[in-house]
């Protein structure tokens, strides 16, 4: 497997990072702010430099690779597999929309003898990204892995785009497939969050709606455990999210607060929550949160194996809000732990499909840092 890293910025190529490819890729990850894919111009210049591959990516604040980069660009990373083969899908939502029939969709498109891995990139816009990854997971057979996440727009309406070779249509969604007995992908995510109130049980939520918490109004509930830091739920959100689990208290997934209802009494996540689960508030320091990406990286390589010949990183776009200036000291974690001989590249997303901390499932999760590792032996 060979790799080279370029950036598009100002309408032109800076110098590439790795091994030059010649324009031989099969595979390019693009990720950039939304001014650099309007217009066609950057997916254009994409097709030119690598006409034979897959291209793939979406729009996001920063990428991970340069988090502080503010100009017009994209961070492209070409993949030229010597042993392993790339095939795409997309689906476009219906209405109304129906994540999980899409996800299945996905996996039918895909499936076929020596599937190794799906990544999947969503626009923002009308995609229940919980449904859509329990129709992934539950269609593909064991032993396939899952990662990806989902665009973050900025605050222009169409900023959470993402593309699979052209620009998906509003709630698109695009999934790539790769193949290969050489192939080896590895999975981990971690949050770095820490423990703050005391455990409730849901007692009526509908989809990413929480109604009730022991009982009792869910934003009343929620309010009470934050003490002293009860203010506007849309400004506290991100720095209180909700570890959310079922029976198994080793597995809890976190949901970002992203909205309430003062009339209903409401809380809405940006993710399902089901009845019946259990959830607490959760908060975090800056060093807990990059103390997170490292374990994340830890996750996707155990002990004793060699660390991967490329990675890509998810990061929660909350994760970024809260770091500052910070942030860039995420890949700088993963990269304390797999070594200059991995080529990183991500990006900061409205939600990672990963693998929980200690499940091999798929899951929609919030402000985590998800990282999933590709190698050719």
């Amino acid at each position: 497997m060979r790799l080279e890293q370029r950036c598009w910025a100002g309408g032109k190529w800076d110098p590439a990072a790795g091994q030059p490819l010649n324009g031989e890729a099969d595979l390019v990850l693009a990720f950039g702010v939304a001014d650099a894919l309007r217009g066609g111009r950057a997916l254009d210049a994409l097709r030119g430099e690598y006409p034979a591959a897959t291209l793939i990516g979406c729009a996001t604040p920063a990428e991970l690779h340069a988090p502080s980069r503010q100009d017009k660009h994209l961070t492209v990373t070409a993949v030229d597999f010597e042993h392993s083969l790339v095939k795409s899908a997309r689906v476009e939502l219906g209405s109304p929309p129906d994540g999980y029939v899409a996800g299945q969709r996905l996996a039918d498109a895909l499936w076929s003898e020596g599937l190794v891995h799906v990544l999947i990139l969503s626009d923002t816009s009308g995609v229940n990204a919980s449904d859509l990854t329990r129709g992934l997971a539950h269609a593909l057979p064991d032993g396939v892995t899952v990662t990806g996440g989902i665009s973050a727009p900025t605050s222009r309406a169409g900023d959470g785009l993402a593309f699979l070779d052209q620009p998906l249509a509003e709630g698109g969604v695009a999934a790539i497939g790769l193949y290969g007995k050489r192939l080896k992908v590895t999975c981990g995510s971690a949050g770095g969050w820490e423990l703050f109130g005391p455990e409730r049980l849901v007692t009526r939520s509908e989809g990413d709606i929480l109604y009730e918490l022991s009982g009792r109004p869910a934003l009343d509930v929620y309010h009470e455990d934050l003490g002293r830091y009860a203010g506007e739920v849309a400004a506290i959100g991100i720095h209180f999210p909700l570890s959310v689990r079922t029976n198994d208290p080793t597995q809890g997934i976190l949901r970002t607060v992203i909205g309430a209802d003062p009339r209903l009494g409401t809380v809405t996540l940006a993710g399902d929550i089901a009845t019946g689960a259990f959830a607490r508030v959760m908060r975090a320091t800056d060093d807990a949160l990059l103390r997170g990406a490292g374990l994340a990286a830890d996750n996707c390589c155990s002990a004793g194996e060699a660390p991967p010949q490329f990675a890509l990183l998810v990061s929660g776009v909350g994760r970024r809000l809260i770091l500052k200036q910070r942030a860039k000291e995420e890949v700088e974690a993963v990269r304390d732990v797999f070594g200059p001989g991995t080529v990183l590249a991500g990006f900061y997303g409205n939600g990672e499909i990963a693998p929980g901390e200690a499940g091999e499932r798929p899951e929609l999760q919030n402000q985590t840092m998800s990282v999933t590792g590709i190698s050719e032996n």
